[in-house]
């Protein structure tokens, strides 16, 4: 991003909506998440799956069960639902799956829950992606994955009481993920066996979130400290489909504690830079991402947040004319480069947005950095306040009631 050394006005909002020229197919297009049907080029009368997901695309069963489908292109209608943690459950859902888990699926009108069980399901139906669910190879990797989660769980999840008790945590996490590693190096590619499939969509989840949450709380980069596992990241990212499932690391590192019970830091060195990065930028060079950045995310960023600007700037605690005139200042810089100096006082109001951009929700990982970017540059031009903070419990300072069409 480049700058003059003379500010100029902001744009208006009509200029910058002819600035941008982003265009998305949400039902036969690439994968998004702001979809609410999925046809890959058949119709409406193929349909014979619904997905119940969140509405902040986030959830780490949801994706799973999202992924395949995508990979599968099997036609199929999005109903969201709300995460407990950002809302009250919505009634009519609460009636269809009493206890509110999520996902639920539709398949030819019978109703299916638990991801595994939704998985099994589909491929009983739809042929499985690669070996599937029940195949020999998959399952020991099934497991594989659930070991691996316990001893992320373990480390991330449950203060320690002492320096001994946090190193064997740490020491029980990496000895599991050799143990991915030596499974990684077993194939002749980057994939749990040698082609994507099944196996690859189990394990994106958590891994992800896993990456994220450890470079952010306990200092230690999966991603960077793993060679397999950078090297299936790496393939992962060539796929379209993961790339509009794929959140970031401001996200997930803030909607793991109210869905988690708790991520407890460490406080070692490492994790307070870490910590400073994910919070405060710059966004572009953490291990959250690592394919090339595509030419229209500065154009995606300012399309959604022009879109939602009426919402976005009313539910900001800063004054309407003040956040109006400092965010045009932001998506001026950030489309333009040039810089554009906000109004006193609109900082804080500036990074409240910044803090609750939500990938992929609202825009795809490398259009977030961008704006996260833009936004942070011109509130340094107000001052040095930072925004209400992000609740611990729960994230219902996001209520998906106020961004319900997408």
């Amino acid at each position: 991003m480049t700058s003059t050394a003379t500010a100029i006005a902001p744009l208006s909002w009509s200029e910058l909506e002819s600035l941008t020229k982003f265009q998305v197919d949400p039902i036969n297009g690439p994968t998004n998440a702001q979809a609410r049907l999925r046809l890959f080029g058949h119709t409406e009368a193929d349909l014979r799956v619904v997905l119940y997901r969140d509405n902040h695309a986030w959830c780490p069963y949801c994706q799973k069960v999202w992924l395949w489908l995508e990979e599968k292109q099997i036609p199929y209608r999005i109903e969201k639902v709300t995460m407990f943690c950002y809302g009250e459950k919505e009634v009519w859902y609460k009636r269809k799956v009493p206890s509110g888990m999520l996902p639920a699926l539709e398949l030819d009108g019978h109703l299916i829950t638990e991801s595994d069980d939704i998985l099994i399901a589909l491929e009983r139906v739809f042929e499985p992606l690669g070996q599937g669910m029940e195949d020999p190879t998959v399952i020991p990797l099934r497991r594989l994955e659930r070991l691996l989660f316990r001893a992320w769980c373990s480390w991330l999840c449950y203060p320690d009481r002492s320096p001994q008790r946090e190193q064997r945590n740490r020491e029980h996490f990496t000895e599991v993920v050799n143990q991915v590693e030596q499974t990684l190096a077993s194939t002749a590619g980057s994939y749990f066996l040698e082609e994507f499939g099944t196996a690859d969509v189990i394990f994106t989840p958590y891994i992800e979130r896993m990456n994220a949450s450890l470079y952010y709380y306990k200092g230690y980069s999966l991603r960077e400290e793993n060679p397999r596992c950078a090297a299936w990241f790496e393939v992962m990212e060539r796929r379209l489909t993961y790339r509009g499932t794929q959140s970031d690391f401001h996200t997930h590192a803030h909607d793991l504690p109210p869905q988690m019970g708790g991520c407890w830091e460490n406080g070692e060195p490492q994790t307070l830079l870490n910590q400073q990065r994910v919070d405060n930028g710059p966004w572009f060079g953490l291990p959250d991402v690592t394919y090339p950045e595509p030419q229209n995310s500065r154009q995606e960023a300012l399309y959604r947040v022009v879109k939602h600007r009426a919402n976005i700037i009313r539910v900001n605690p800063a004054d309407d004319e003040l956040l109006d005139q400092a965010l045009r200042c932001a998506l001026t810089l950030m489309i333009t480069g040039e810089v554009c100096v906000p109004p006193t006082g609109s900082d804080s109001g500036l990074r409240y947005l910044r803090d609750r951009i939500s990938v992929p929700r609202d825009m795809s990982i490398y259009a977030a950095k961008q704006l996260r970017e833009a936004l942070e540059a011109t509130a340094a031009l107000s001052g040095k306040r930072q925004g209400p903070p992000i609740p611990v419990q729960h994230r219902r300072d996001q209520d998906p009631a106020n961004f319900a069409r997408n």
